[in-house]
């Protein structure tokens, strides 16, 4: 594994060469970024290849590309072998793009240049506000997708690689009810949905999205035929009325609070009184130890205006919208369900 980015301030050692190296970490992206754009973890499915045979293999020059690789060998992606040769290590395993757990697409997705140059631009974001990203491409983040099909694309494809594991493990870590429907509210492509599915093979269920992801939905298997329909919508407007469990996953922390107040209120709009809600996000720990959600915090920040709360402001956020906070369930993930009941 990489080592982690995190050195307390009064270790000893060389602090300004650290501190130097962190400054530097748009170059690991930007050498992630290479190795997932040229498929490297790819051509080393089949056991370790030289800079050299995989220059041959992936039309690249196979100096530089020895360059990058041993960079990234030293970060934990990669292993260089006393012959010189390149092998996978478990995580450069989940750069490849034709494995089940693949995060290739999520790779590409987050080094792309619309969240690099967005990320390039915090410092506008700080000094004036809200997000990064509508200032420099001149339209929210959504609203961008819809007039540019291929970044569509890739960021549906991404954000369902991204959640993948948190699928999972939402589905293994909360008891979802044997019977009833799950409406997935802004789900994507329907990762979850057919995870809790594959789970409870008596539950029906409902995604329920823009019409983009939908178009290239993950439920239409032989295990779930018949339980499940999908349909279009603004989560703003309205939401599919009688489900027994309702779930935003990923969903809150794209949107500052007035936003998710209506977009809860909606969906309370929609339930019955008893019935549960499940916000699944990063629940941001106390103090200062190092959480992935951190890091998102500071991407939503950047890129939508959103941001990631603690377990107090879900509670706050959910009880002025007819909700009570009843748990909050950790999950084998980086992300935690907040379960709520509709008051």
């Amino acid at each position: 594994m990489a080592p982690t980015p995190t050195r307390p301030a009064d270790e000893p050692g060389d602090l300004a060469t650290w501190l130097m190296d962190q400054a530097m970490g748009h170059l690991f992206s930007a050498a992630l970024r290479t190795a997932a754009h040229y498929r490297v973890a790819d051509h080393l499915s089949a056991g370790p290849r030289t800079p050299e045979q995989l220059a041959a293999a992936t039309g690249t020059h196979a100096p530089h590309l020895g360059r990058v690789l041993r960079y990234l060998a030293a970060r934990g992606i990669f292993r260089e072998d006393t012959a010189g040769a390149y092998q996978l290590t478990p995580a450069a395993r989940r750069l490849r793009s034709d494995v089940p757990d693949s995060l290739h697409p999520a790779v590409m997705m987050i080094t792309d240049e619309l969240f690099l140059r967005t990320s390039a631009g915090l410092t506008e974001a700080v000094r004036y506000g809200g997000a990064a990203f509508e200032r420099l491409f001149g339209a929210p983040l959504f609203a961008h997708l819809e007039s540019d099909p291929a970044k569509r694309e890739l960021f549906d494809a991404g954000m369902s690689s991204l959640a993948a594991p948190v699928d999972d493990a939402v589905a293994a870590a909360y008891p979802f009810p044997e019977t009833g429907t799950v409406v997935d509210v802004g789900g994507g492509r329907g990762g979850l949905l057919r995870a809790v599915l594959l789970c409870r093979p008596r539950l029906t269920g409902v995604l329920f999205d823009l019409a983009p992801p939908l178009a290239r939905h993950l439920l239409d298997t032989d295990d779930l035929k018949g339980r499940w329909r999908t349909q279009e919508g603004d989560f703003f407007a309205a939401v599919p009325e009688g489900g027994d469990v309702y779930v935003l996953k990923h969903v809150l922390h794209d949107w500052p609070d007035d936003a998710c107040r209506r977009l809860l209120r909606t969906c309370r709009t929609a339930m019955a009184p008893g019935s549960r809600l499940l916000v699944v996000d990063c629940v941001l720990p106390p103090g200062n130890a190092p959480h992935f959600g951190k890091t998102m915090d500071v991407a939503m920040l950047a890129v939508l205006d959103g941001r990631e709360r603690n377990a107090d402001e879900f509670a706050a956020l959910l009880a002025t919208t007819g909700f009570r906070l009843t748990r909050v369930l950790p999950t084998a993930s980086y992300s935690s369900i907040v379960e709520a009941v509709a008051d």
